[in-house]
């Protein structure tokens, strides 16, 4: 039985994908108003263990910051988010 304890404690797949979904978002909503924000595709897959996450983002090419660098920042903290949710 402590297997399935074990289990019990783990996040869900979809918990997972949700969470990374939602702090990539909250990080590019963040920094631009979501008006500004022309696309946003957010793309999460958990498989076997292995988080997957991208980030398309379309805003003013003179938006500032720079639209690629707030996307690696989402994904970054996407991860991060995962890691969390996993050490809780």
């Amino acid at each position: 039985m402590p297997d399935d304890a074990d289990d019990a404690s783990e996040p869900s797949d979809d918990e997972v994908v949700r969470t990374a979904a939602e702090a990539a978002e909250g990080i590019v909503f963040k920094h631009y108003d979501q008006s500004a924000v022309t696309d946003l595709d957010v793309t999460v897959t958990f498989e076997d263990g292995v988080l997957d996450v991208d980030v398309y983002l379309n805003a003013p090419e003179d938006a500032d910051p720079d639209p690629e660098a707030v996307a690696q920042e989402a994904v970054e903290t996407a991860g991060e988010a995962v890691d969390e949710l996993f050490a809780a």
